[in-house]
């Protein structure tokens, strides 16, 4: 194969290999390497083929692999939006080693008759379409927009692409964003921004309007409290659109400093492409509240047993935990004498001592009556010291519950007894409780 690399390497042809199971880069010619920023063959260990060659972050569309086989070659034409130019294209497969590598050869078609003025339309779109074959490829609605807005922002050759959707309070945060290469990501200083500063743009949305700025210094005037946000951004020309369900805006998303030559229809294309956006935000939400329902418990609000698990599996092993176990006392009487009503109502105010006392906790209802309490990098005397804070709440409150209490670390005990100790002392706080109070336990 060395031999073969060396008939390639002067070549005036792209040449570049990629292993077809790993998507990683083997060889460029030195054309390649140098139309793509690349000094020696070093640079692209381990890089796959489709950052590189496509500017992407997941497999290519495109990829016609499983169409190669030895001996024979893939003829296709494709305008790539790294080098800004048209290819025409062999792909094959050749062996080395034993191991099938795919290689392809580009030749340089020049750029079409109108390219350096104007992307055409058609060609926009196409690849829009690809940027959401990829975007439906992830494995997460999360993974699908970040994954679209780079795309997006790649295909327009802007510096920033964003979404923002509007929170609780009826304010503006910035969820997502992609910013190009040397471009300071801004999602940070976009949160919860106050209602007044979207507010003429909103008043658009309503009409069924986008924003289309060629020049920031066009609303300096008309909307001051938008051109310092944006100012500060080093924004000098944009394109928004708004985000619909159901007719209600729930939000924007749009382009930063796109090329002059693509605002005419960056609108269009970003409208059509919301509808998409708008369907992941809401794929995104439907997993949300599944993953709540899942790891919570309805009543209390507190994560249920298999929360506790997912919180325990991110702890290291070394680190110490403290672990409060509790166990309201009496609630089955209360249930069967006064109904579950009074049950329910005595459990969360219990929960709500919990809450009060144990605010550095993460709390768990595991049972009907049980609940524990984690708190990671807690020493014995703290935790005991929390302790004796929610037995006191617990009295003022008059709120019975055994408590029961220990620090320790996964490495030592392992997750399965993590909270035997803790169990343990609560149900001695319990006897100890009957054994004071004179009362009969089995009754009780």
């Amino acid at each position: 194969m060395g031999k073969i690399w060396e008939f390639f390497e002067h070549l005036d042809e792209y040449v570049y290999v990629s292993d077809p199971e790993t998507n990683q880069l083997v060889y460029m010619n030195q054309k390649a390497l140098k139309s793509y920023g690349f000094q020696s063959k070093e640079e692209i260990v381990g890089l796959k083929c489709y950052e590189v060659l496509q500017g992407n972050s997941a497999p290519c569309s495109i990829c016609n692999n499983e169409q190669l086989r030895p001996g024979y070659f893939k003829e296709w034409e494709y305008y790539n939006p790294v080098v800004k130019t048209d290819f025409r294209i062999k792909d094959t497969l050749v062996e080395d080693d034993g191991r099938m590598l795919r290689m392809e050869i580009a030749i340089d078609c020049g750029h079409s008759g109108d390219r350096e003025t104007s992307m055409d339309y058609h060609k926009m779109e196409a690849a829009m379409n690809q940027a959401i074959r990829v975007a439906l490829r992830q494995e997460t609605p999360n993974q699908t927009l970040e994954v679209l807005l780079e795309l997006l922002g790649k295909t327009m050759e802007a510096d920033r692409t964003y979404i923002f959707e509007k929170n609780d309070h009826g304010h503006d945060d910035n969820t997502y964003e992609w910013a190009a290469k040397g471009v300071t990501p801004e999602k940070d200083n976009l949160q919860d921004l106050p209602p007044e500063v979207c507010d003429q743009w909103y008043q658009k949305f309503a009409g069924y309007q986008n924003i289309v700025t060629e020049n920031l210094s066009e609303i300096r005037d008309t909307d001051p409290e938008m051109y310092e946000v944006l100012s500060k951004q080093n924004i000098h020309s944009l394109v928004v659109v708004p985000l619909y369900d159901d007719e209600k805006v729930i939000g924007f998303y749009g382009v930063d400093n796109p090329p002059a030559k693509y605002i005419d229809f960056a609108s269009e294309i970003l409208q059509i492409m919301g509808h998409f956006i708008v369907s992941s935000i809401r794929r995104r939400n439907l997993v949300r509240r599944l993953e709540i329902m899942s790891y919570t418990d309805p009543l209390t609000g507190f994560g249920n047993r298999y929360a506790m698990e997912k919180y325990v599996s991110g702890i290291l092993p070394q680190t110490k935990i403290g672990v409060v176990y509790c166990d309201v006392t009496g609630l089955k009487r209360v249930n069967d004498e006064e109904g579950h009503s009074k049950g329910d109502q005595l459990i969360l105010r219990a929960c709500d001592c919990l809450r009060g006392t144990l605010k550095e906790f993460d709390l768990f209802r595991i049972g009907g009556d049980e609940f524990v309490a984690l708190c990671r990098g807690m020493e014995e005397g703290e935790l005991y010291r929390e302790v004796e804070e929610l037995r006191a709440e617990l009295d003022r409150e008059h709120v019975t519950m055994a408590v029961g209490a220990a620090v320790n670390t996964l490495g030592s005990v392992g997750f399965d007894h993590l909270l035997t100790e803790p169990e343990r002392r609560m149900y001695q706080d319990k006897a100890e409780y009957y054994r004071k109070s004179g009362l009969n336990r089995r009754r009780q």
